[in-house]
């Protein structure tokens, strides 16, 4: 027992000592960064597709009710206005480049977290609510032509997509959008202690 003891003892006093260089980081970062930065495109590009297949209703279909047509242009220009949010927000990560200049690159990431935070909140319902009316006035028309059941089942799931969508959903991307921009911050701001360290 006394070895066990003993082998314990040597074990607690042993300091593994894990140093990732610099140059290691900065390439984990980096490649994190350009995560971010396709991803943001990608939401761009989904939105600008979202744009696109809302206005070709208009094309294929003949609508008499002015409240689908005035439906389709909420929901259109919701769509604009988010999809022209997001390309700004993106501009802000993917024009800087961290070993040009390290402090206006941590700078710009700060500002692009305080930018999603805004884009998740209160930007967030206007077009939360800009979409509800939208889908309101459009399926006025539509769901005049559909049994009773049909249309009661058709608000029900819509209003409780929207619903799981504005609470957990949102909840949970917010947070994972957070601590990983929050994480990104906190690398870059090692590194560049780092590389003053060195200097």
């Amino acid at each position: 027992m006394q070895e066990f003891d003993h082998i314990e003892a040597l074990w607690a006093t042993h300091k593994v000592d894990v140093t990732i260089s610099a140059d290691e980081m900065l390439k984990q970062a980096k490649k994190e960064v350009s995560s971010m930065r396709t991803k943001s495109l990608l939401n761009i590009a989904g939105m600008a597709f979202s744009f696109l297949a809302v206005a070709a209703l208009w094309l294929f279909f003949d609508f008499q009710s002015w409240t689908t047509h005035a439906g389709i242009s909420i929901i259109i220009i919701a769509v604009a206005v988010y999809t022209v949010i997001l390309y700004n927000n993106y501009r802000i990560i993917s024009k800087s480049d961290f070993t040009v200049n390290p402090n206006e690159f941590i700078e710009k990431l700060k500002l692009y977290q305080l930018n999603r935070f805004s884009l998740y909140n209160r930007l967030y319902w206007f077009y939360a609510i800009a979409l509800s009316l939208g889908m309101t006035l459009y399926f006025f028309e539509i769901l005049g032509h559909l049994d009773l059941w049909v249309q009661i089942l058709f608000v029900v799931i819509s209003f409780g997509w929207m619903i799981f969508c504005s609470t957990l959903v949102r909840k949970a991307v917010i947070k994972k959008d957070k601590e990983r921009i929050a994480l990104l911050i906190e690398k870059f701001e090692r590194i560049s202690g780092q590389f003053h360290e060195q200097e």
